[in-house]
Formats: C-alpha cells, sequence, structure tokens
C-alpha cells in the first residue's frame, strides 16, 4: 500500500482482498472525504460515508454520543476519530485500517497504519517575497490539477480572499490551458450584502460567469430541518452552503471551494487572541461538569486519540494551536466534513485547492508571523494574492465569519424567535443541558438534530418546515 502515500487527491476507499479475505479501509491524508464505521453486536461491520446508511440495517439504533457532543459544544467541532452518535466512528485522515474475520464471521481490527501526517513546522531566514511567490504557484498548480474533470465545474465564490483567489486564478489556467473558465456562484441574504458586492466585484474584474442568489426571506424555517438531516451535526448558521449546492448542481458536477486557507494561513478571529479563546472552551467545559477522560474510549482503533482535552495546553501558541486542529478535528470533523455532506447532498463534488500537497508543504513551513501579527492575518497569503489579478480591495478584505455573514438578518430573526423555546428544550438534555443554555444557537441545533436522528421517522420529516420538526420530537435516548 505504499502507493497510497503518493496520492494527491481526495478519497475514502474500500478494498476487498478475496485472496487473504481481508477489508482495507482508506481516507485521504486530510480527511476530505468522509469514512465512518461500526460494529454491530452480532460483530457485523458497517462502513459508509455517512451515518444515514447505517439506517437501512435493521439492527443499527442511532444513539448520541455525549461525551463527543460536550466536547462539539465547547469546542465548536467533534474530536479525533468521533461522531456525534454512540459506536460510529471515523476512519482517521490518513490512515489505512485492515480488517478480517475471527472463526464466528466476526469482523476484527487487525492493523493501522498512518500514511500520511501534516507537520506545522514554521522556518525561519526565509524571503517573504520569495515564499509568497511559491504559495501563489502552488496553489494555481493545486487548482489546475482540480481542474481535470469529465463533468462541468464551477467555483464557490463567497467574496472572501480565498474564494477569489480560487476563481482568479482558475481564470489563469483556464486561459493558458485547454480548460474552459469555470463559472462563479454566489449566495447572499441581500443586495446589499457585503460578500455578494465583493463577489460581484471579484466576477467583474475577472471577466467571469457569475451565477447569484438572493436567499427567500422563509429560508432557514423552511430549509434548517433538511440541512440538519445531511450535515449531521448541530450547527445551523451555515445554512448557506445547501441552497448555494442546490444552485451549483443544476449546472455543474464539481465545485472548487476555498476550505483550508484559514487553516493553513491564519485565517480565523480567535487566532489573534488565544487566551480568550482558550477561557471560553474552558469555561464551556466547566458548565458541562467536566468529562471524565478515564473512561473515554482512546487508543488503538478507539474513537479518541487520546484524553489530552484542556484548552490551556492545546492554545498555547499559535503553532500549537494550528496543529492541534490539524490533528484533532477542526478542520476535517468541521469544515471539510460540512462541504463534503452539503455538496454530495446535491450531487456535486467539492474540491479544496488549498489543500494541495504541494500547497501544504509550502504553507507549514511559514513563521507564525507571516500567518498572524496583531490584527492582521493571512499575511503570506495576502503577500501572494497580491501577485494574482485580483482587485487590491479583494486583497486587503478582512475575512468575516462565514454563514451569519451570509445572511445576518435570516439567522439573527430565527434565533432571536426561538430563543426562549431552546432555553426550555435545552433542558431535556441532562449533562448538557448547562452548555446548550449557554449557546441558545446549539440548543435549537440539537432540538432538530433529535428530532430527525434519535426520533423514529427522521428521515420522513426532513422536508417538513422547522416549527412541525421541532413539535415532534421523542424522549432523548
Amino acid at each position: 500500500m505504499k502507493w497510497v502515500s503518493k496520492l494527491d487527491g481526495i478519497w475514502g476507499f474500500a478494498l476487498w482482498d478475496s485472496s487473504s479475505r481481508e477489508l482495507i479501509l482508506c481516507r485521504d491524508p486530510l480527511g476530505v472525504k468522509p469514512m465512518i464505521r461500526t460494529i454491530l453486536p452480532d460483530g457485523t461491520l458497517l462502513f459508509a460515508s455517512e451515518v444515514k446508511a447505517f439506517y437501512g440495517h435493521p439492527d443499527f439504533v442511532a444513539r448520541p454520543d455525549i461525551d463527543a457532543i460536550a466536547i462539539r459544544l465547547a469546542y465548536e467541532y467533534p474530536f479525533d476519530r468521533t461522531t456525534l452518535f454512540e459506536g460510529v466512528s471515523q476512519v482517521a485522515q490518513g490512515t489505512i485500517e485492515t480488517w478480517s474475520l475471527d472463526r464466528e464471521g466476526a469482523a476484527v481490527l487487525t492493523g493501522i497504519a498512518r500514511y500520511s501526517k501534516d507537520t506545522v513546522d514554521p522556518q525561519q531566514g526565509l524571503d517573504l517575497s520569495r515564499q509568497s511567490s511559491l504559495l501563489l504557484e502552488s496553489l494555481r498548480e493545486g487548482i489546475e490539477d482540480r481542474m481535470m474533470s469529465d463533468v462541468p465545474l464551477g467555483v464557490v465564490l463567497s467574496g472572501g480572499l480565498d474564494s477569489s483567489l480560487i476563481a482568479s486564478l482558475a481564470k489563469d489556467v483556464a486561459d493558458a490551458t485547454s480548460h474552459e473558465a469555470p463559472a462563479c456562484w454566489t449566495v447572499a441574504g441581500s443586495e446589499d450584502n457585503p460578500d455578494l458586492i465583493s463577489a460581484k466585484l471579484v466576477a467583474n474584474h475577472r471577466d467571469l460567469e457569475h451565477h447569484t442568489t438572493i436567499l427567500p426571506e422563509d429560508s432557514f424555517w423552511k430549509g434548517l430541518p433538511n440541512f440538519v438531516w445531511h450535515g449531521e451535526d448541530l450547527d445551523v448558521t451555515v445554512l448557506f452552503w445547501q441552497p448555494l449546492f442546490e444552485e451549483m448542481s443544476s449546472e455543474v458536477k464539481v465545485g472548487l471551494c476555498g476550505q483550508g486557507a484559514d487553516e493553513l494561513h491564519g485565517g480565523y478571529e480567535r487566532y489573534r487572541n488565544l487566551h480568550d479563546h482558550s477561557m471560553l472552551v474552558g469555561n464551556r467545559l466547566k458548565l458541562a461538569g467536566g468529562i471524565d477522560t478515564s473512561q473515554l474510549p482512546k487508543g488503538f482503533g478507539q474513537p479518541w486519540v487520546d484524553a489530552d482535552i484542556y484548552p490551556d495546553a492545546h492554545f498555547s501558541s499559535l503553532e500549537s494551536t494550528l496543529q492541534f486542529e490539524l490533528d484533532r478535528g477542526q478542520l476535517s470533523n468541521f469544515q471539510l466534513r460540512l462541504a463534503d455532506r452539503h455538496s454530495m447532498a446535491q450531487g456535486l463534488e467539492a474540491r479544496v485547492p488549498f489543500l494541495s500537497s504541494k500547497h501544504r508543504g509550502i504553507s507549514h513551513r511559514l513563521p507564525m508571523n507571516w500567518r498572524v501579527s496583531g490584527h492582521r492575518e493571512k499575511i503570506a497569503l495576502r503577500e501572494a494574492a497580491s501577485k494574482s489579478s485580483l482587485p487590491s480591495e479583494i486583497v486587503a478584505r478582512p475575512k468575516l465569519p462565514a454563514g451569519t455573514a451570509t445572511a445576518p438578518s435570516m439567522v439573527n430573526e430565527v434565533v432571536g424567535e426561538l430563543k426562549s423555546h431552546a432555553l426550555e428544550w435545552a433542558e431535556e438534555y441532562g449533562a448538557l443541558a448547562p452548555m446548550l443554555r449557554d449557546q441558545p444557537v446549539m440548543a435549537l441545533g440539537m432540538r432538530i438534530f433529535h428530532a430527525l436522528h434519535f426520533t423514529e421517522g427522521g428521515a420522513s420529516r426532513a422536508r417538513n418546515e422547522l416549527m412541525t420538526v421541532l413539535d415532534d420530537v421523542g424522549s432523548w435516548p
């Protein structure tokens, strides 16, 4: 299996070797594509790309993993190989698992090999101009590779630096090759949305076909159940992914996305104030009453890598933070899972050029102060972007939070109207109740998640309107 380490792409695959009666499960280096598994009481191994696939087996029962949900509420993403479902684990990113059958025909995990691991390794003495040129060229090469497609391809254009850079470089690639210049897609809550205005600027500047959609005012009321059903998560603020991919899928089957840039180049606001972020996560964990780390199933083949869930250690420096988030799930278990779930729900494959092996390698060597310095973020990437054909306004544009920036009034309306109910619903969730009271948006997400994934017949209600779903919830498992 040494050939796997030479691949540069995204995958989750299973191979059955009939001669040795051995099953191989493998996932790409950063976990862009999902791969989950569970073992039934009779020893049957089920594996798939999403938990909903298991619902078709009569012996699978969906139950919540309380520890995994508590961590998800505290850190804002699940850890390690956990999912939010008890007994359902992920194949880790960059990993090969081998499975065999014992004498009774039960599945047995026989080996785990990590063939790829990204390491944040900042180097000193580098030249910013030279490294920014390398960043730009490696990203262009990654885009060119990912524009190879037998089906129509487009670009997700949010108007931020990352997606704008991809759209612009994709146009450069098309101009220099036989590729057709890809069209771009943007959704927003209103015509005066800053993201939409910036996206239009980029598309016009680079002469790119641009499809724009203004979300209907009732988008959240009508769309949240289906969004949570497909997403298998609690976050309801980023619903824009669903209509975006739905619009794209009517004309293309592959979409280039800007995900991964923030993790590589220091784009998130929390990176500029790690002390406060550490305190925030720590206080959330205290609300949960602490987690009994001695009881976590950890180690070989288990959901948890280890019991180290102490934010003051994870977020002690920017370097430790970036490494921790790469290793423990912020990218694979939230950002990448989000795009994959909602793109594939529409029959569209999301590709992520920022995570090409060459661009990652160059990015990992950047000094920390080329990523974040004071209130500035993505410093090296912005230097690279300044050498592209992007308008200077886009190169200098600060990052805005996804979801709430796309449709802020819609998010606020739903949360505001349902907040009192969400606080009441929070009381139903035992040890999780204090955390949910502290995060009413997540309490709302939990209620929808509960209604669809832990209440009988959830699949049949996924396309119902929000209030219908919220009123039809079974007892907490």
